[in-house]
């Protein structure tokens, strides 16, 4: 079996201007490197349409606050580069990874770990499995950087990132990269695979 470490990960969050589909802004990136989590690079970014009242609620970002930031084409070179990893971690990953995929049309989305299928699988018995209840219920939020708050992109990517890690390596054992996958595993039975 595969050890999850073999892998590096960029776990990401997106923050987007509440239209259907939402544009990106604010991204956040924190890397998973031999099991080891890195420090939280992000971006506010200039949408095409004005952030909702409503979405506005939820993060805290103004129109104001992104007025001067830049366009994500100003950004792109860097995202990249901080996405370059073997696979890509998020919650509720298939929001993230649709707003990734319209803004880096050539990108090529390496396999992806979504953080809220892992915890359905691993810990069914939890009542709620919002990142927020999981990182009161798991203490994942100890020594988050002053300045950062649930909803916003580098908060949330980085609690993401814990909550991954946890749920590799818990309760008794480091998981296998088969485990996390759902694949079957010598002596498992047949889960079928969760991931997006």
């Amino acid at each position: 079996m595969t050890d999850w470490t073999s892998l590096d990960y960029a776990v990401v969050d997106v923050e987007g201007n509440g239209h259907r589909p939402p544009d990106m802004v604010e991204l956040a990136v924190v890397s998973i490197v031999g099991g080891m989590i890195g420090e939280p690079v992000s971006w506010l970014v200039r949408p095409g349409q004005p952030i909702t009242p409503m979405a506005q609620r939820v993060h805290g970002i103004s129109n104001e606050s992104v007025s001067t930031a830049p366009r994500f084409e100003d950004i792109k070179d860097d995202v990249l580069r901080a996405l370059n990893a073997s696979a890509l971690v998020a919650h509720n990953a298939h929001v993230d990874v649709n707003v990734l995929q319209r803004k880096l049309v050539d990108w090529q989305c390496p396999e992806v770990f979504d953080t809220l299928k892992l915890s359905r699988r691993f810990v069914p018995d939890r009542m709620s499995h919002r990142l927020g209840a999981l990182a009161e219920a798991f203490q994942l939020t100890a020594d988050v950087p002053d300045g950062m708050r649930p909803h916003r992109a580098g908060y949330d990517a980085l609690v993401a990132a814990r909550l991954f890690v946890h749920l590799a390596t818990s309760p008794d054992a480091p998981r296998s990269l088969e485990e996390l996958r759902g694949l079957p595993v010598a002596g498992g039975g047949d889960e079928a695979a969760t991931l997006f």
